[in-house]
């Protein structure tokens, strides 16, 4: 039993020697299979969904959720979407394009995102559904169809603003409020989904919102200092909260300003444990499968990070080739476990993969 545990630590160190992880054809039509097997699955399902009486006791995923019911729960299944989207987007000539787009036809007709809209403002207690991973995902998947010069991508794009509209709304009532953030390695993370938010705000050239979030991401995390990352992570965590931290900050700050910051933030027993490779105990488990996500999740934090940074810095190099490391030790991973794991993670793999 020990020597396996070793065997299974210490492999991705071998994998990176003999090859870097990239998104090839052939990788991104085996991680396809994984969200276009999941997306129209309604069960299990994890709702999320508040019952305020006994006439909503017999609605189902898909009564709720018309477009997003499938992957378990309905942020997975928006960032499945998002990946299909992204693979049709760049990848046109895989063999699985045209079943991908039959699904994407299918989720983003425009009377089923309507629904999708309706629903924050239908039921009690709704404004705080999937705040803010959810929403982050959302503004992500409408900023890859606001850019895509493509006949069908208009059409998705204009169907889903009903709810882009709704999300923002809400977030930007929202925004004013928060008055902390909230520091976890899972999805209430507000350092991950401001970062997507800022994203979507640039793309679609909403100043203003890009202005809010710039100055309450200062206003959370520019006096941070000596992030106590050696105590990362929790056994369910897959995002470091001291990396989506800084990969917020490389997109606030002027480069001069963000080396500066980034040199505060971190100590030398921080940086050692943040760059360790997390050991996954159960893949079948459905928390502890969240580790998996936590290698992909600092892969695409590390390169962020590691682009935004001068040449000459030390942190440059060092987090590229870790976060390489960090690739080689999720990808093999992903194809093991069941579909705790499979419901979502291709998404993430997909994300940290690019540059």
């Amino acid at each position: 039993m020990k020597k396996s545990l070793l065997a299974f630590v210490f492999s991705p160190f071998l994998m990176y020697a003999q090859e870097v992880p990239k998104l090839t054809d052939e990788m991104a039509m085996k991680l396809s299979d994984k969200p276009l097997h999941c997306i129209n699955q309604e069960y299990p399902n994890k709702t999320a969904h508040i019952i305020n009486n006994a006439g909503e006791v017999p609605l189902t995923p898909k009564d709720l959720h018309p477009s997003f019911y499938g992957c378990f729960d309905w942020h997975s299944s928006v960032h499945g979407h998002w990946m299909l989207t992204r693979l049709l987007k760049t990848k046109p000539n895989l063999p699985s394009a045209k079943e991908i787009e039959k699904i994407l036809d299918e989720s983003f007709q425009k009377d089923k995102l309507k629904t999708e809209a309706d629903y924050f403002t239908k039921y009690q207690l709704t404004g705080t559904f999937e705040r803010t991973y959810g929403w982050a995902w959302i503004l992500k998947l409408d900023e890859e169809l606001t850019n895509w010069d493509h006949p069908k991508a208009k059409i998705w794009h204009e169907n889903l603003k009903p709810l882009t509209d709704q999300i923002l709304k809400s977030w930007k009532t929202y925004l004013p409020k928060q008055t902390y953030p909230n520091r976890t390695g899972v999805h209430p993370n507000t350092a991950f989904a401001m970062a997507f938010a800022i994203d979507w705000a640039r793309a679609n050239k909403d100043k203003e919102f890009e202005n809010q979030l710039i100055e309450k991401s200062k206003y959370f995390f520019l006096k941070d200092q000596k992030t106590p990352a050696y105590l990362e992570p929790d056994g369910s965590d897959f995002f470091s909260p001291s990396l989506e931290i800084a990969d917020l900050m490389r997109r606030v700050l002027p480069q001069k300003e963000f080396v500066q910051w980034l040199s505060a933030f971190y100590e030398k027993r921080s940086l050692e444990n943040v760059e360790k490779i997390p050991v996954v105990s159960d893949l079948s488990d459905y928390q502890t499968v969240h580790l998996v996500g936590l290698s992909f999740s600092k892969a695409w934090c590390m390169k962020g990070i590691s682009n935004a940074l001068p040449a000459n810095h030390p942190l440059k190099k060092e987090f590229r080739k870790t976060a390489d490391v960090f690739l080689a030790n999720g990808l093999p991973l992903l194809f093991q476990g069941n579909y705790g794991g499979d419901h979502w993670l291709a998404s993430f793999a997909v994300y940290a993969l690019e540059d």
